[in-house]
């Protein structure tokens, strides 16, 4: 991949809404082939700019979307997530995309829920939106609802506001964010995403705003054709928890981070009122 990729916006008095033409949809996908092809037509049906990051896979995801008008990235070798998502975000970028919008390759994620997350986006200019699994707790295992609860604490310490849902892989980011991620932040695999919403805070002021959506886990009850998370919650969590650790303590000055962090709960938007009321929309800091 070529160096770290600039993103200026242009010298307009203000950012045109971002519409599903100015944006890109980026899949990072290892060994998919059962629900690859699904994701991508329902990313379609609300974007026209699908861009899918195959990570080495070896049981023919790229085939299956062969015939699709998406564009397909392959990694020689695993390169993990992270690297996904930057060779994603850099062809986003060299194409002149607006923001990017995650989402993985397992059908955990509803493409229905692009137009929310880009009405949000259009809310609350210049935030990345996390698609934050608030709806139907319930059929959330409990091992990962607390694991997320965790890593939202960790998170928390990073970006030195709360923020729901952390873990989630649906996201909106804008291209300056996108940016920065290709820049070399530190941080691979799931860790990267952490990384890119705690340097997006500590660099670029960046703020998240969290939508409510549903996600598939597989259970007992879910289609045969659902396969395990890659995520680890034990070994990934603990990933991400030490390497925020590690940048608080190099940092310092934790009782202030603590303060900030109790000053700025969480952001939901939620029009209709039904998980918690919509915070003033405030600037990043």
């Amino acid at each position: 991949m070529a160096g770290p990729l600039a993103y200026s916006r242009p010298m307009n008095d203000q950012p045109q809404p971002l519409t599903p033409e100015r944006i890109a949809v980026v899949v990072p996908a290892l060994n998919e082939a059962l629900r690859i092809r699904d994701v991508v037509q329902g990313a379609l049906r609300h974007c026209p700019n699908v861009i899918v990051v195959d990570d080495g896979s070896d049981d023919g995801t790229a085939d299956a979307i062969a015939d699709l008008p998406v564009r397909v990235l392959r990694h020689a070798r695993r390169m993990g997530k992270g690297a996904g998502l930057r060779s994603g975000f850099a062809e986003a970028l060299q194409r002149g995309f607006a923001a990017v919008v995650t989402m993985d390759g397992d059908g955990q994620h509803s493409a229905d829920d692009i137009p929310r997350l880009l009405a949000a986006a259009n809310r609350r200019r210049g935030w990345i939106v996390i698609g934050a699994r608030l709806r139907k707790r319930a059929n959330q295992p409990l091992y990962r609802r607390l694991a997320n609860e965790f890593g939202d604490w960790g998170i928390a310490w990073g970006t030195g506001y709360q923020v729901a849902d952390s873990q989630s892989g649906q996201r909106l980011y804008p291209a300056d964010v996108c940016a920065l991620a290709c820049a070399g932040i530190p941080g691979e695999d799931f860790v990267f995403e952490a990384q890119v919403v705690m340097s997006a805070a500590q660099e670029l002021g960046t703020r998240c705003v969290s939508v409510p959506i549903e996600a598939r886990y597989n259970t007992v009850h879910a289609a045969p054709d659902f396969r395990p998370s890659h995520f680890r919650p034990l070994r990934d969590l603990w990933r991400i928890t030490s390497h925020i650790v590690l940048q608080c303590l190099r940092r310092g000055g934790l009782w202030q981070v603590h303060r900030r962090v109790r000053a700025n709960p969480p952001v939901i938007d939620d029009p209709a009122g039904e998980f918690a009321a919509d915070l003033p929309m405030a600037q990043p800091r």
